[in-house]
This record gives structure tokens, sequence and C-alpha cells, in this order.
């Protein structure tokens, strides 16, 4: 007898929550390909993406990089912190 698969996020008032990110902040400091190089290695995404979130991050000031749960969001965020850029690790949908 097979069981029914149950998701690890608990439903909370509407919203899904137990997904956190990472996020990156620009900074004066780290070139585009340097920012790009640690996100890459970082999170496993390929070029593409890691300079359309370094762009952002650029652009906007910030940019979400990573989703998982905290403890590995914690982890690319260190490994990404390692060259100079601030990043922050938060729930997914905090407001």
């Amino acid at each position: 007898m097979s069981r029914a698969w149950v998701a690890p996020e608990i439903i909370e008032e509407g919203l899904v929550t137990g997904r956190w990110m990472v996020e990156i902040h620009n900074n004066d400091t780290n070139t585009f390909d340097e920012v790009i190089e640690a996100l890459m290695r970082a999170t496993g995404c390929g070029t593409e993406e890691a300079f359309f979130e370094t762009w952002e991050a650029h652009t906007y000031g910030k940019a979400p990089v990573h989703f998982a749960d905290r403890h590995e969001c914690e982890i690319v965020a260190a490994m990404i912190a390692m060259i100079g850029v601030r990043t922050t690790v938060r729930p997914e949908w905090e407001e």
C-alpha cells in the first residue's frame, strides 16, 4: 500500500510558507564577472541566469538568486558573501 505524498511546506492563512530565498545586494566593489562566477559556483546556475541576476542587483539594488530551505540558503549566501557581496537570507514571502 503506498502512502500519499505530503508537501513539506505548511499552508497558513492561504499562503505557502517554508521556502527561503537568498538576495544579493549591489555594491561598487565587485565586477560583474566576479559576481557572475560566484553565483554560478554557489547556486549551480548557468551564465545567462547569473548575468541576469547580477544585472538586476546592479539596476535595482538587489536581486533574488536562490530559493530553497533555510539551511541551503544560508550555505549559498555564505559562499557568495566570500567575495564581499552582501547577501540576505529571508523567507520567500516575507513582507
